[in-house]
């Protein structure tokens, strides 16, 4: 796609293994763009990595558990090293528990904390020295209706996205005098590993399709005027409207 704002760019794109990662993936890389996508292992990642490259674009993959902290800075430092700077980042990784209060052990909560939450924090703070450098300079946080939101069993996703949130709007006030522009996409139930196990109870059928979150997030990219959009909502068709 010669002649795109996004060409020669540079995104990180975490999470990008399956599900929404990899859809945004799919469509930032006939942009011609350089592209670092994490993911838990390296074989997860071949896939996306192949279709990337044969769209045009640069990839390194790069492992990557996010409950480990050094993962966060690492993938800063090895995208920095590869590609000279980060004009995007899209926090998409994500983990869930279902299981009720009484039954969410110290273990469990400090690990959706530091993967849904903690992460997108550093690798946002590690990030800000090249966003900076950029003319697009973008960060797009894929949170959940869940971070406006609780529900039963889900107790520490729900605190996890609600920190999201608020570290989100109070990042985007502080950057956007660089010009850093910073959205959040708030998703409802979309058709990955992690909504099957968390909503069995959901018509698969009538699930968000991942390419759809890409379709968002590429009009956050692609459509840079003077209108800013801080927040995308989407929901179910078959959900009730404004609720």
């Amino acid at each position: 796609m010669s002649g795109s704002r996004l060409e020669g760019k540079t995104a990180v794109v975490t999470g990008a293994s399956r599900g929404i990662g990899k859809a945004i993936t799919s469509a930032l890389a006939p942009h011609r763009m350089n592209l670092a996508i994490t993911g838990r292992s390296l074989a997860g990642l071949d896939q996306t990595r192949q279709q990337a490259e044969t769209a045009g674009s640069r990839v390194l993959s790069i492992e990557a558990d996010f409950s480990d902290k050094g993962a966060s800075y690492r993938v800063i430092t090895e995208t920095v090293n590869s590609f000279g700077g980060i004009d995007i980042l899209i926090n998409n990784a994500g983990t869930a528990l279902k299981a009720d209060v009484e039954n969410t052990s110290d273990r469990d909560w400090d690990r959706i904390l530091a993967v849904n939450a903690r992460s997108p924090f550093i690798l946002c703070r590690e990030a800000l020295p090249e966003l900076k450098k950029s003319e697009i300079g973008t960060i797009i946080n894929i949170s959940s209706v869940v971070g406006h939101k609780g529900y039963e069993k889900q107790a520490a996703y729900s605190a996890s996205k609600h920190a999201l949130m608020g570290f989100t709007k109070a990042l985007a006030r502080e950057v956007s005098k660089h010009g850093i522009r910073v959205h959040a996409v708030s998703p409802g139930g979309t058709a990955t590993d992690l909504v099957t196990k968390m909503r069995p109870d959901i018509d698969p059928a009538a699930l968000i399709q991942p390419e759809e979150i890409a379709d968002v997030v590429m009009y956050l990219l692609l459509h840079r005027g003077n209108s800013v959009i801080d927040e995308i909502h989407l929901r179910r068709e078959n959900n009730i409207p404004w609720q």
